[in-house]
């Protein structure tokens, strides 16, 4: 070939770069449909930003709070820290052979996750204590890393840091583009999502809110450590989220992204605030792609938010007709 025809076909190639290069960037969220949430939500983020305008805020002032379970990664068939709750009790039961003929440890060895899920919220935290504590900080995080970087969902064969939702991750991206920072608000354990949240999320483990148990300081071998109590500390759902986001942040979020009634009392908290706020609720939608629920599911729950959304001014996402793409792609 010519140096005038290779020249003419680099230019070529350019000139078509060039002409898509507009268009993605007006598109900063791909996956999601062009309809009236994703506007929603670039109206709101175009306002707040942009300096002169009457409802500018401040970058200090720009915090978006998200639920973690069912609103950045998927929640059924149960949510996924029970499964990883199993695959400890699993690991630890012969230090422990009571458990092979007591509940609800009994019945998650025999695989018996129906009667498991029955003892409610009770025998999951009765579980969560047997299992997260005993450890120091340290060792915690370790049993946590080593764990995500395997386990995979029962239903998809997928990661479960695969089961993440692509849009969402393209909306964290957005905001944090436009200097706003991103907070995880979660009912999930606050130690159990800090290891892996800033891999597959960008958001840091200090930006990471949720439930606790109680620390204790001690020395062992002459080094220093916390140690893990079989107690509970802070339930970080419910009414409990905008608490753990007062102690946490110490700023009332300006957005605020969920998906259950679990969410309801912080977007309540945070639309409540002075100037421009922005309430969303994910709601699960698309049975081919994901899972279909709402009011009646076990996980998940959303019944009052979802009847009150259109009078608190809340945006609402139909996974299944404003979502181009539900995970990200193998």
């Amino acid at each position: 070939m010519k140096a005038s025809a290779l020249y003419a076909t680099a230019l070529a190639a350019l000139t078509a770069t060039l002409s898509i290069l507009p268009v993605r960037a007006a598109n900063p969220l791909p996956s999601w449909n062009d309809t009236a949430p994703r506007k929603a939500i670039t109206a709101f983020v175009e306002k707040v930003t942009q300096e002169g305008s009457t409802d500018f805020v401040p970058p200090t002032e720009r915090i978006a709070v998200f639920d973690n379970d069912g609103c950045l990664w998927a929640e059924q068939p149960m949510y996924f820290q029970a499964f990883f709750i199993f695959d400890r009790i699993k690991a630890l039961a012969p230090q422990h052979p009571d458990w092979t003929t007591r509940d609800p440890f009994a019945s998650v060895l025999k695989g018996d996750v129906k009667a498991v899920l029955a003892g409610g919220e009770h025998a999951l935290l009765e579980m969560a204590m047997a299992t997260h504590a005993g450890v120091t900080t340290e060792e915690f995080d370790k049993i946590v890393t080593d764990w995500i970087a395997t386990a995979k969902h029962p239903v998809t064969g997928r990661r479960f840091t695969e089961m993440v939702y692509q849009p969402m991750l393209e909306l964290l991206a957005y905001l944090r583009a436009h200097d706003f920072k991103t907070y995880i608000v979660s009912g999930g354990g606050i130690e159990f999502m800090r290891p892996w949240t800033e891999s597959v999320y960008g958001i840091p483990p200090e930006q990471v809110i949720g439930s606790s148990i109680k620390t204790q300081y001690e020395v062992r071998d002459g080094k220093p450590v916390l140690a893990r109590l079989p107690e509970l500390n802070f339930i970080d759902d419910k009414a409990g989220k905008p608490i753990g986001i007062q102690a946490h942040i110490g700023r009332r979020p300006l957005m605020a992204f969920g998906n259950s009634d679990g969410d309801f009392q912080m977007l309540e908290w945070t639309t409540a605030g002075k100037g421009p706020r922005f309430g969303l609720l994910v709601h699960h939608t698309d049975a081919v792609r994901e899972v279909a629920y709402d009011r009646t599911s076990h996980i998940g729950k959303l019944a009052r938010a979802l009847d009150e959304a259109p009078k608190r001014g809340w945006t609402v996402v139909s996974m299944k007709d404003d979502w181009m793409q539900i995970f990200p792609a193998k």
